[in-house]
């Protein structure tokens, strides 16, 4: 033995079980795939707490709507109903309005442990982080096996950035968030042969929302076309007939309304008569489900991000019910926007459908044309197919990967690359010290950005343009907070209470707390609301 190797012997150090450890063996380590996968689903949930959270702190987080799940969900911590105070009076439905009368979705008790841990809004927020970067494995798993590990890689990120998710990241805590992550193990399952634990997945989407029916049957149809005719029959009957109960049997038993959501007065006052006028006058349909222009940039959106390969797949259709949901309804357009929470309904099945899409079409790539593929320099195994060829689904997946890389500046997540997003300003602080005036304990109409720094300690009303005549109040006459179209109307409403009782208790920077003794008319407001008239318009949003 020489010189050098005796002394390497003596001084390389070892693990317990007298292997040899070093950088070595943590590239061993870094190789296998559930420790790439786990950091990469670490990574998306870090990144997801960090910005909602950052939101919160900058007083950027709503009322409407991370209030009214804080308090429906609290009601869960304490084994109790799911009742938001907010919603209820600002809605004219009362104090004890329940949510499950508002959507179906008793998935969110599942969340009520994590109140008895933290009691905060905040908690919520990272619930959904972490919700959403739990369906990074499933996808994976997915991916890898319809075309191969590294792009799937590529795909997860692709996901992990896509702008359905940092829409649903930014505004606040939904439902949607447990959506990726079940339909990611729902196609995953059923993709690996294990039937019976995708239909658990699917039976978990229902208990979701009450249109997650939709999904489920849209799903249906695909293991129609792909000949599972009995199990795909299933899936259709059971997904319809599970969103026409939840909406006309479940929600009216907790004291909602099976009509409330009723958007499609142009087809028709019922389901049935609007069903009929769809399929006699296809045409008349097809236009509404494209005009105004707005819905065809949506639509187009969520093709463009997967490359359009969704289009390549007949798992495609399984998302048309939910989008002919919004698109054809004309009493909300705020459902036909990318905005906000809505497509993150969609995004995990149109990215599956992209996997599968492109697994398709790499199935039928022709041999010869593998030669415009190949790259003179470094070929990573995983990137080759037949030698010095490039799998072209691959490809495909790292430019959808590149292009969210790309994006992600000018991306809702941008904030996230600034120094400022992380400064404190004089109206953050100023927002703060109004936080501060008011006691623990009380009832609170606030401001629709200050409610969620409240809602742990205090019963917040959103201070909505109806006045409620809770003992405090405060008002933010700067600002452009929903439902008010203008800071202006903010202001004059501060100026009324001011002018029937109210008394200036801290004002700065717009930023404003009033103060009064509760009296006959704060139980009333409470006990029979009137409905803000501004609630359900779309003019301020």
């Amino acid at each position: 033995m020489s010189r050098q190797a005796a002394a390497g012997t003596a001084t390389a150090p070892s693990s317990d079980d007298g292997t040899a450890a070093g950088p070595g063996r943590l590239r061993e380590f870094w190789r296998r795939s559930p420790v790439k996968v786990g950091a990469l689903t670490a990574a998306a949930a870090l990144v997801y707490c960090l910005d909602s959270l950052n939101l919160l702190r900058r007083f950027l987080a709503s009322t409407f709507d991370l209030v009214i799940f804080d308090q429906g969900i609290r009601g869960y911590a304490h084994l109790a109903a799911p009742v938001s105070v907010a919603r209820g009076v600002s809605d004219g439905q009362g104090a004890h309005f329940v949510l499950l009368a508002d959507h179906w979705s008793p998935v969110l008790a599942l969340l009520a442990p994590l109140y008895w841990i933290h009691d905060s809004p905040a908690t919520l927020l990272v619930a959904q982080g972490v919700l959403f970067a739990l369906a990074i494995p499933p996808l994976w798993a997915y991916t890898r096996r319809q075309i191969g590990s590294g792009a799937a890689y590529f795909v997860c990120v692709a996901y992990a950035l896509s702008l359905p998710v940092m829409e649903a990241v930014i505004f606040d805590f939904h439902e949607v968030a447990f959506v990726p992550v079940l339909t990611a193990v729902m196609v995953e399952r059923f993709d690996a042969g294990k039937r019976w634990q995708g239909v658990l997945a699917a039976v978990a989407l229902l208990l979701v929302k009450e249109d997650m029916g939709l999904l489920v049957a849209g799903f249906g149809g695909y293991l129609l076309l792909t000949r599972r005719r009995w199990t795909g029959l299933a899936f259709v009957v059971g997904g319809v007939a599970a969103t026409w109960a939840a909406t006309h049997l479940l929600i009216p038993a907790f004291g909602g309304s099976a009509s409330f959501y009723w958007a499609y007065g142009q087809f028709g006052s019922t389901l049935g008569g609007a069903l009929l006028n769809v399929l006699t006058h296809p045409l008349h349909a097809l236009h509404v489900f494209v005009t105004p222009e707005v819905k065809a940039r949506t639509m187009i959106g969520l093709l463009a991000m997967f490359g359009f390969l969704p289009l390549a797949s007949p798992m495609v259709v399984a998302v048309l019910p939910l989008l002919a949901e919004r698109m054809l309804a004309s009493g909300y357009p705020l459902w036909w926007q990318a905005k906000f929470q809505y497509n993150a309904f969609l995004v995990m099945m149109l990215c599956c459908a992209a996997v599968d899409g492109a697994a398709r079409l790499q199935r039928h790539w022709p041999e010869r044309w593998n030669a415009w593929l190949t790259y003179p320099w470094s070929r990573p195994a995983w990137l080759r197919r037949g030698g010095a060829a490039w799998k072209p689904a691959t490809l495909w997946a790292a430019a959808i990967c590149a292009a969210a890389l790309v994006y992600l500046p000018s991306s809702p997540f941008g904030s996230l690359l600034k120094p400022g997003f992380y400064n404190t300003n004089a109206r953050m602080r100023a927002a703060a010290a109004a936080v501060a005036h008011v006691p623990a304990g009380v009832e609170v109409e606030a401001s629709n950005n200050i409610g969620p720094a409240l809602s742990g300690r205090d019963t917040v009303l959103l201070l909505d343009g109806t006045p409620r005549w809770a003992p405090w109040v405060v008002g933010d006459t700067l600002g452009l907070d929903f439902p008010f179209c203008t800071p202006s109307q903010q202001a004059q409403e501060v100026a009324y209470l001011r002018a029937h009782g109210y008394a200036l208790v801290y004002a700065d920077h717009g930023y404003v707390v009033l103060h009064r003794p509760a009296d006959a008319r704060t139980a009333q407001a409470l006990a029979h609301p009137l409905p803000a008239a501004r609630l359900h318009t779309d003019i301020c949003y």
